[in-house]
This record gives structure tokens, C-alpha cells and sequence, in this order.
């Protein structure tokens, strides 16, 4: 049976021979054949002295002098076409077609198969990784991400969004090579070189390496919870996650061999903390030159947006979700070119496809509306969060130095957060622990479906947009127009903050109140190489026009008929007080219907609830109503 490197060493053989063809063919006497090596993997490294030695021993000598003469270096010379030979003197047919194959042999060597891998991916079919990227995907660290639900409590909406971080990541450094290689090929003049190409792979690849358990569910929700005041975001873990997988797994080697050098490094992280440089007068960024800053928009764009992180997860989601998406970004990259602009270099499109990136960002909030932002499923990802809180002080991982950390303390300890998936839900749930009881209770309800009921929405905009700190104020100003007398017989009463849920949704096209089109260059037909800008005024009226809005939903914890009408009713009320659009299925005049003593007909309350009553009463030094 043959075995990977007899195929590879056939294939090295094959080339040889198609060499010696093309010799005889032209009446020269055979050379002796030569083997590629290691040494053709790093043709980046070639001077123009290299390169001539190279040719030489392919015996290219004419070619050899013409380039040795005009400084071809190793990534100039993988960039040639036949009209540059022309430009270069190199005119003897058989010298061109020699230089072809030597090219050709040279840009896609076989010993890169030795590592890669093939994927069937359901979005993006069969998708090959690079060795490096084998290897880091084949590490604990990584294949942790298997383990974490990209839509976090989406899943207990929609059965189909069962998908993880993992292929997503995948899917991510598969867009950035293809989008870069793309460029490169059509504008050879910007240099990208093989190693920019394998950067930008892994940044794709391990830009999600910080999230934790249920995804934007620990950094959106909990961490703010046990840690106010932090600005800490999933960025800033998956950087460290990042030099964590590299130092564990002991993959400075392989970087080496790959010739990625600390700047390398440095260009990856910073490319997955996506950095905000565009307004800077100075350069700041380590890892690229300011001639290069196009990198820095392929996989975390915060120009305008416009990145293969969102491609895929557009793609991806709405397959799994069963919504359709009309954005191809395939298109995208088809027409992307690179032009300077204000003396940087930014990814443009062309101009025709403006409305068509108006669809990509509608998308967007169309996921966030019917699925991200789903009023189950968030109050599912509050009810899971409040679980977490107050599971935080009792479940603990085990640190770098053997110091147990808790789930808040685990994002500054790699080890620790490196044992930190979804199956967090299911330690709490099985667990026996007096302590986690809360926590226990509160996932229970989740699975049992006895959650808090969504009892009206409205929407706002611009300054009448809430923030978390005015919730409390909300909930007493809601208490307020409760009626007192059912409000004492109502279970409302017994629980924390009267029982009343506030949850205010962000639906945007990503940059706030910002027009994200506006922060994109765009070029015509006729003028390839002139970036310029496409105003909303020179677009579609049908197009959008505001770009951010406030979604404010009411939720009663009491799961009576009774305590969730209260809770509409008032926030009706408050609605019409507060100047918002009444809610749906609401009327701006809707009164409480106080129930009279001695003619309560709709929930009479039981010797229990009236000896809880009167206790409270008397607690209080209120004069006894009548016996009921």
C-alpha cells in the first residue's frame, strides 16, 4: 500500500520528468534531475540573489540574469505573468515555458499536503486548513469550542441552533484566506505574501477562543453582573487563550518553521481584537505597516463592519434557524480591491453593490429581531444568568498555580477558563450542593418551561432609549400604578423587585446610531482606482433611514393570570405616562378592575394566603379588615 510520502515523492518525480520532457523536446540534452525541498516552502525569504541561483539550477540561466538585474525577489517572482516576462527581456519560448512550470512548482508546492486537512463544511463545502492551523486546531484549548453554543439559549427557542463555536471558527479562516488570496491575485502590486495569508487564517480561526459558557451570555450578561464596572470583553481572553494553546501545546516550533517572527504573532492579535486605529493620526499598530492596514478589515472589521466573521455567521445561522439569506458574499469578494484612501489602504466594492451591503446589515437585525434578541429566549438567558450568579461563589476550576478560581475570576487564568464550557448548566443542575439550590430551581423552571411571562413591549429611539441603571426606578414607577388591595393578594408581592422584569434590546446595523455605509469606500467601472463615497440622500428611499432602535419588554416572575395582567396594565400605564408607543394588544386608557372586598370572584384566596395576609397586616400596625 502506498503510503503520503511515496504519493508526494511520485508527485516530486513527475515534475522532474515533465522538466526533462521539455528539454528534449527542444533538442537539449537532459539535466539532472533536482528535488524540492523544505527550502521551497519559505521562497518569502528569497533575495534576488536567491532567486537567480534558483533559476540556475533549473536551468533557467537567461531568465537567471534578467531577474538577478531587476531585484526579482521570492514574492515578486510568484506574481509574474506572461506579460511581465516580456517587460523582463525573457523572450526565448523555451526559457518561458521552463519558467512557467518552475513558478507553477514553486507557488503550490505538494509538501503542504503533507498537513493540511479537508472539511465538508454544510455552508462553504469542502474547505482545506493550512498544517499550522491543523495544528492548532487539534489542541485542548481549541477543540473546547466544540462545546459552546454559538447562539447560547437560542437553542431553547430553536431546535436547529444547535451549532457551535467551533465550525464557525472554521468557517471564519476559510473566508479570510479566500477573500485575501483573491486580492492578492488580482492586485499583485500590494505585496501579500504567503505569510499575511496564513496570518489572517488564524486570526479567523481562533477569534473566538474567549468565549465562555453560553457565548455572549458570560461576557454580555454575567461577567457585568459579578464584575460592575469591568470593561472586559471575549477579545481579550481569546488573546490570551491564544499565547495559552501556543505555550501549552508547544507550537513555537511550528511557527517557526512557517516563518511566523514575533511581529507575526503580534499581527494576529491584534487583528483578532479587531483595533480601532481608523481614526488615529499616528500608526500604533506592531504587527503590519500603515501600508497594510487593509489586513486589519478582513476578520474583525471596525471601519464599518464588513468582515468574514459576520459572512459566516450570517450564512450559518440563518441555515440552521431556517431563515433566509439574500446577502452573497461571494459577490463581495469577487469585486472587493484594495485602494488608498486619505493615505491609507482600505477594502472597497464596487459601486452598484452599495444596496446590496444594505441587505447584509438588514440581515443582521433580522437575526438580532427574531432570533438573538427573541423575547423566550432572552428571558431564558436571563433566568440561565441569574443561575450563574448565583452558582459563581460555588463552582470553581482549578487554576494555573492549582489556585481554585470561580467562574468570574476564571477570564484572567487560562487554565481555568480553559475548563469552562456549556456544561456548566449541567454541573449546577446535577448537582447536590445545599448551596447551589437557588441555581438549581431557577434551571429546573428553565427546562420545565415555567418561565417569566413577557407581558408587553414597546420600542424607542434616540434619547428616550433606557439604560440598566434606570431599571430600578422603572420597576418602583410600575409598582406605583399597581393597585394596592390586589397587589397585597398578589404573589407579586412575595417576590424581588415586585415580581417585575425589565429587558432592553439593542437592535442596530452595528455601528449604534451610525450608518456603517458611510464608513465604506466604493469605486466605479471606468475608475478602478478612485475610492469614493456613496451618500444615504444618493440612495434608495426604501432604504433605512434611522439605524438604531431600543426594544423595552415587561415580564411578570408570577405565572398567575391574575399578577401578569396587573403587570401589563401598569406598564400600559406607564407607557402612555412616559410618552412611548402603547404596546401591542394595549389600550393607552386601560384601568385596573379593583376587586371589591366580599365580592373577589376570579381567585378567592385560601385559609394559607388569608392567614399570610392578616400577618402581614398586623406586621405592619394596619388596622384588620373585616373577615372575608
Amino acid at each position: 500500500m502506498s503510503t503520503r510520502k511515496d504519493i508526494v515523492k511520485s508527485q516530486f518525480d513527475q515534475m522532474d520528468m515533465d522538466v526533462i520532457s521539455s528539454q528534449e523536446s527542444v533538442g537539449e540534452p537532459p539535466r539532472k534531475k533536482t528535488r524540492l525541498d523544505d527550502d521551497y516552502l519559505n521562497y518569502s525569504k528569497w533575495d534576488a540573489e536567491t532567486v537567480a541561483e534558483k533559476l540556475k539550477q533549473n536551468g533557467l540561466d537567461e531568465a537567471a540574469e534578467r531577474f538577478r538585474e531587476n531585484g526579482i525577489t521570492g514574492d515578486t517572482l510568484i506574481q509574474l505573468k506572461d506579460k511581465d516576462f516580456e517587460k523582463l527581456e525573457v523572450t526565448d519560448l523555451n526559457q518561458i515555458v521552463k519558467l512557467r512550470k518552475f513558478i507553477r512548482t514553486v507557488k503550490t508546492p505538494p509538501f503542504h499536503f503533507l498537513g493540511q486537512k479537508v472539511f465538508n463544511d454544510p455552508i462553504h463545502g469542502h474547505i482545506e486548513l493550512h498544517p499550522l492551523c491543523v495544528k492548532i486546531l487539534d489542541t485542548p484549548e481549541f477543540q473546547r469550542l466544540r462545546f459552546i453554543k454559538q447562539l447560547g439559549t437560542c437553542y431553547f427557542v430553536y431546535p436547529g441552533a444547535a451549532h457551535n463555536r467551533f465550525e464557525h471558527s472554521l468557517g471564519v479562516c476559510h473566508l479570510a484566506g479566500q477573500l485575501l488570496r483573491a486580492i492578492r491575485q488580482r492586485q499583485p502590486e500590494l505585496d501579500i505574501t504567503d505569510v499575511d495569508v496564513l496570518c489572517v487564517e488564524i486570526a479567523g480561526l481562533c477569534h473566538d477562543l474567549g468565549h465562555g459558557p453560553f457565548s455572549h451570555l458570560f461576557d454580555g450578561a454575567f461577567i457585568p453582573i459579578v464584575s460592575p464596572g469591568s470593561s472586559w470583553k471575549h477579545e481579550d481572553t481569546s488573546i490570551k487563550m491564544f499565547r495559552y494553546l501556543v505555550r501549552k501545546n508547544q507550537l513555537d516550533a511550528a511557527f517557526e518553521k512557517y516563518d511566523l517572527t514575533a511581529a507575526d504573532i503580534t499581527f494576529i492579535e491584534e487583528m483578532m481584537a479587531g483595533p480601532k486605529h481608523y481614526c488615529e493620526d499616528i500608526w500604533a499598530l506592531k504587527g503590519r505597516t500603515e501600508d497594510k492596514s487593509f489586513l486589519y478589515e478582513i476578520v474583525a472589521n471596525k471601519r464599518n463592519g464588513i468582515d468574514v466573521d459576520k459572512w459566516d455567521y450570517f450564512a450559518r445561522d440563518c441555515l440552521m434557524l431556517g431563515i433566509r439569506n439574500n446577502f452573497d458574499y461571494t459577490r463581495f469578494i469577487h469585486f472587493a480591491r484594495v485602494l488608498e484612501v486619505n493615505g491609507a489602504y482600505q477594502i472597497c466594492t464596487r459601486d452598484k453593490d452599495s444596496e446590496t451591503l444594505y441587505d447584509m446589515f438588514h440581515i443582521r437585525q433580522t437575526l438580532h429581531r427574531i432570533a438573538y434578541s427573541h423575547k423566550t429566549s432572552n428571558i431564558i438567558q436571563k433566568m440561565v444568568t441569574d443561575a450563574f450568579v448565583k452558582a459563581n461563589d460555588h463552582i470553581k476550576f482549578v487554576g494555573e498555580k492549582g489556585v481554585w478560581k470561580k467562574m468570574s475570576e476564571a477570564i484572567d487564568d487560562m487554565k481555568a477558563f480553559s475548563q469552562m464550557t456549556d456544561h456548566v448548566f449541567n454541573l449546577i443542575l446535577n448537582s447536590t450542593d445545599p448551596n447551589l439550590k437557588e441555581s438549581r430551581d431557577i434551571l429546573t423552571n428553565v427546562l420545565k418551561r415555567k418561565l417569566y411571562k413577557c407581558v408587553g413591549q414597546t420600542q424607542a429611539k434616540g434619547e428616550h432609549m433606557k439604560k440598566e441603571e434606570d431599571k430600578q426606578q422603572m420597576i418602583k414607577e410600575m409598582r406605583k400604578l399597581m393597585d394596592n388591595d390586589e397587589y397585597e393578594y398578589s404573589p407579586l408581592n412575595s417576590l424581588s423587585d415586585h415580581g417585575i422584569v425589565f429587558l432592553f434590546v439593542d437592535l442596530d446595523h452595528g455601528m449604534n446610531e451610525k450608518n456603517p455605509i458611510e464608513n465604506t469606500m466604493f469605486y466605479c467601472k471606468d475608475r478602478p482606482n478612485e475610492a469614493f463615497h456613496i451618500r444615504r440622500e444618493q440612495e434608495s428611499n426604501f432604504l433605512p433611514v434611522l439605524f438604531k432602535e431600543q426594544a423595552i419588554r415587561v415580564y411578570s416572575k408570577a405565572d398567575d393570570k391574575r399578577s401578569q395582567n396587573m403587570v401589563r396594565e401598569a406598564f400600559v400605564r406607564w407607557c402612555g405616562q412616559h410618552k412611548y408607543p402603547t404596546p401591542k394588544g394595549g389600550h393607552v386608557n386601560s384601568s385596573l378592575t379593583r376587586v371589591k372586598a366580599g365580592n373577589r370572584n376570579t381567585q378567592q384566596p385560601n385559609e394559607a394566603e388569608q392567614q399570610q395576609y392578616q400577618h402581614r397586616r398586623s406586621t405592619r400596625n394596619i388596622k384588620q379588615e373585616p373577615d372575608l
